[in-house]
Parts: C-alpha cells; sequence; structure tokens
C-alpha cells in the first residue's frame, strides 16, 4: 500500500522541476510591507493611489512614530538608504517621498521574494536627497523651521542667563558689604 501511496504522490509532481534556488525574504522588505499595509496612520504612509508604491506622507512622524515600531532606529534618512540597497527601488515623485518597485505592490506579499540586493554598493548619497538651489526637500524645510526656533530659544537663554549674572553680581557686592 505504502508503494501506491508513493507512486500517486510521484505522479502529482512534475515530472521536470527546474530547482530554484530558496530565497529567504529579507527582514527589512518584509517589515516595510508590513509598516504599509497595515498602516494605522494612513496620513503618515500609505499606498499610492494604484497600490503600486508607497508615499511617505508626513516623514517626521513617520520617523518619530512609525520607524520605531518596525526598526531600530527612527532615521528616515536611513530607511532610505536601507530601500536603495535593493535593486529596482525608485523615488517616483519629485515633489513628495513616493518610492516604487516592480515587486513591491499592494495585496502581492509573495513579490518580495524576488527582490534582490544591488550588486555593486549603494550610493552614498542617493541624488534625490541632495540639496536644489529651487526647492529643498520637505525635511529639510522642517529641520530649517526647527533649527530657526531653537536658536531664537537659545538667544533668550543666554539673555537670561546674562541678566541673572548681573544680579548675582549685585547681590555678591551687597552681602560682600554686611560681611565685613
Amino acid at each position: 500500500m505504502e508503494a501506491r501511496g508513493e507512486t500517486a504522490s510521484a505522479s502529482n509532481r512534475p515530472a521536470c522541476t527546474p530547482r530554484t534556488k530558496a530565497r529567504s525574504l529579507a527582514p527589512f522588505l518584509s517589515k516595510t510591507y508590513e509598516l504599509v499595509e497595515g498602516s494605522k496612520a494612513p496620513d503618515v504612509v500609505s499606498w499610492n493611489e494604484e497600490g503600486t508604491g508607497f508615499v511617505v506622507w508626513l516623514p517626521q512622524e513617520f520617523s518619530k512614530c512609525v520607524l520605531p515600531m518596525y526598526f531600530k532606529h527612527c532615521n528616515f534618512a536611513s530607511f532610505i538608504r536601507q530601500l536603495n540597497t535593493y535593486q529596482g527601488f525608485k523615488k517616483s515623485a519629485s515633489d513628495r517621498w513616493e518610492f516604487r518597485h516592480e515587486k513591491f505592490q499592494k495585496g502581492r506579499r509573495y513579490l518580495l521574494a524576488e527582490i534582490t540586493r544591488r550588486k555593486c554598493e549603494p550610493s552614498v548619497f542617493p541624488t534625490f536627497l541632495k540639496a536644489c538651489e529651487k526647492c529643498p526637500p520637505p525635511i529639510e524645510n522642517d529641520l530649517l523651521e526647527e533649527n530657526k526656533v531653537l536658536q531664537q530659544k537659545n538667544a533668550e537663554l543666554l539673555s537670561q542667563i546674562k541678566h541673572y549674572k548681573v544680579l548675582e553680581a549685585e547681590l555678591l557686592k551687597c552681602l560682600s558689604q554686611y560681611v565685613r
């Protein structure tokens, strides 16, 4: 009976099966797919309209809230560098952080196994991250604004320190009169 079972199961298999190297799914790709597919904040990150790519709508919130849930860091630039280590990922819009890959599609998780790493070293500084004179990337505008606010607060604090040092000097002068 066992021989029959073996014969039956063997006949269900294709005669010539091409051997393919079994690829394990890269954790980065899996996590990236999960964060887009299961996004609880579609205003921060979501699939594009066609489901052929994803858009990071709010990079700062993405860095603070989404990245730490899936990765050991909260650095948007590091996320992009990692994305660029895979062959075929491209930034597909100049006015927003949209990325596409023909094998990274909504509802087609099984295609992720076909995405491969680049053969050569990825660019240290991707061209779309370089500053342009006309329009700096949205995240740069946010950082510049935050920097201005911090500089103003720093100036205010320095002014307060100067004021308190003057008060301290006056107090010490008064106290020295009474100590003598």
